[in-house]
């Protein structure tokens, strides 16, 4: 199964996303915002696959959380 790290701020939209994610038979790690994803990074980097990043989120933007993950 792959999974997949999703990055938003805005939970409604962080909500669908998964959701749709999850009907689709992907395995799914969430994150609030940058600094959050970066620690989920760190702590699944072995199973993720994809990262979806929203650009603007509080405390680290998705642009650094991008290079962070690269």
């Amino acid at each position: 199964m792959k999974c997949v790290l999703i990055a938003e701020d805005e939970t409604s939209i962080r909500d669908f996303v998964v959701i749709n994610l999850k009907r689709s038979g992907y395995e799914v790690i969430e994150a609030s915002d940058g600094e959050e994803a970066i620690e989920m990074f760190n702590k699944h980097s072995e199973q993720i696959d994809v990262a979806i990043l929203d650009i603007m989120m509080p405390v680290v933007d998705g642009l650094e959380v991008c290079k962070y993950i690269r």
